[in-house]
């Protein structure tokens, strides 16, 4: 009786510590998500790691103190290299001279009761900006009819292609509508209500039938967009979601994803929709043919590209630097190390920027200076992953950073890649910007129409064009321009196009 008495109580107790532990490691896992939720309430939003000063006070938001089985022999300093960034000499601001090709409405202020015999001697010029509301204007195209002589008929002069052939739409102001919504995020309801202020009422319906009419139109020079950011032997790639309207639920949304491609060498981009979809088949269609550096985030989409011939990945330092941003609260001093080593890193980036290096001089430079940092650090990331508990903050930003290693440290190989995938999400920005004013697209084919018109003026912004005067040029030429040279519309090449 006695040893089955022991028996029990042994088999009690060890439940008990069963149950503490699977309770410690549930409060470990809370505890986790309240620093990282009170962090993103109450942190700095920038990604960039600055040391603390340590004669500033601060609000201890947590209130939790470093463990004791926290306090390990770690490296104190990481040599940063010696660099120092560049800084414009402070001065005041000047004002600049207002462009001389605005329009200038002079008015001339006489002064009262001028003598007789006065001899004007000059004059003092004041300039102000004014400003009222966009014109819009009626363009009246005028064809005579000439009867010929002896009653063989008439003459007129032939119509000029238009934009679209059966509205009344002109190029401009279908440029002016597509940039409000898609650059400047005004919906067409709102600016529709902007026209109604200067009496010129359009139906809802009909300027959607003209967005549908014109992205019909520009769908060639956006598939050839594709091609030519496709072509290239590096590449961005990032998604973003947008709320579409699902048909089968009335009244509700699902979630859609568009696919951002970008090439930062030829200051070109697309966005790809197809169904809305994020899984990988959207990604081994669309990339199937592509050979080159491939620049993505941790997406586990992307890892079949490991193994795919002449393609090769390469990771983001900057979402590796937001996993130990969150993870400062929770391991202050494991996360700082790491951010002082990526800030290292970028120090590198920059001094490289602002000395205008070529691509040979900034694969030298980071040899030379980032290379033995990224190897020490690969080091430290494999010695600290078994220090670490794998759930926590810290443990997460560690593993997620060491097991896409080998792909974070690869842009050292060429001076054109970049050490993080920001360009592809500044590319979204756009995206992100003007889902949160229309809120959402009634189904897939408007998605896919929004696709096309991000690529484009997305390109203008790359190119620095403006992408109303060529958006309405290009609407203008596209009718009569040959399918064979496309690629002359692009705005990478509007430009010195539009100037032959």
């Amino acid at each position: 009786e006695k040893e089955a008495f022991i028996a029990e109580k042994e088999a009690f107790i060890a439940e008990k510590e069963a149950c503490i532990a699977k309770l410690e490691a549930r409060n470990e896992k809370l505890t986790n998500e309240l620093l990282y939720l009170r962090r993103q309430l109450f942190g700095r939003s920038s990604e960039r790691f600055i040391p603390e000063d340590p004669l500033q006070l601060s609000f201890a938001f947590e209130g939790l103190d470093e463990l004791p089985e926290e306090q390990q022999a770690m490296p104190e300093e990481v040599v940063v290299p010696s660099y120092t960034r560049k800084k414009e000499a402070g001065r005041k601001p000047v004002r600049e001279p207002l462009p001389e090709a605005l329009r200038r409405e002079e008015v001339v202020i006489e002064p009262e009761n001028i003598p007789e015999g006065s001899v004007r001697i000059g004059e003092e010029v004041t300039e102000k900006l004014e400003y009222t509301p966009g014109e819009v204007f009626v363009k009246r195209i005028v064809r005579p009819k000439y009867a010929l002589s002896g009653g063989e008929g008439v003459i007129i002069a032939p119509l000029p292609s238009q934009v679209l052939p059966r509205s009344n739409a002109g190029a401009s102001l279908l440029a002016h509508l597509l940039v409000s919504k898609y650059q400047d995020h005004l919906p067409f309801y709102r600016q529709l209500d902007i026209f109604r202020r200067q009496g010129i009422h359009l139906a809802a319906s009909t300027v959607n039938d003209w967005f549908a009419d014109t992205v019909n139109l520009l769908g060639p020079l956006y598939e050839t967009l594709k091609k030519e950011v496709l072509a290239t032997d590096y590449i961005q790639v990032d998604e973003s979601c947008i709320p579409v309207v699902d048909k089968d639920k009335p009244g509700t949304t699902r979630k859609g994803y568009h696919w951002l491609v970008k090439s930062p060498v030829l200051k070109q981009l697309f966005f790809h929709y197809q169904k809305g979809s994020r899984a990988r088949y959207v990604a081994v269609a669309l990339l199937c043919n592509f050979q080159g550096a491939m620049q993505t985030d941790g997406y586990g989409v992307y890892n079949i590209y490991e193994n795919k011939k002449g393609v090769l990945l390469l990771g983001c330092m900057a979402h590796a630097r937001r996993k130990f941003e969150n993870a400062l609260k929770n391991d202050a001093q494991r996360a700082g190390y790491a951010l002082k080593v990526i800030q290292a890193l970028y120090a590198v980036e920059r001094e490289a920027q602002e000395n205008n290096l070529t691509p040979d001089e900034v694969r030298v430079l980071r040899e030379k200076k980032s290379y033995p940092l990224l190897r020490d650090f690969e080091q430290w990331l494999l010695e600290e992953s078994e220090k670490v508990l794998p759930k926590s903050l810290i443990g997460q930003a560690i593993l997620y950073t060491y097991s896409l290693y080998p792909r974070l440290v690869r842009y050292v190989l060429d001076g054109r890649y970049c050490i993080d995938n920001n360009g592809a999400e500044n590319g979204v920005r756009a995206l992100a910007l003007g889902r949160k004013n229309y809120l959402f697209c009634g189904n897939d084919q408007a998605a896919e129409r929004a696709a096309v018109i991000y690529s484009l003026l997305g390109s203008c912004r790359l190119a620095n064009v403006n992408p109303e005067a060529w958006l309405t040029d290009v609407l203008n030429r596209l009718p009569d321009h040959s399918i064979l040279r496309l690629s002359e519309l692009l705005p990478v090449n509007w430009k010195a196009y539009e100037n032959s």
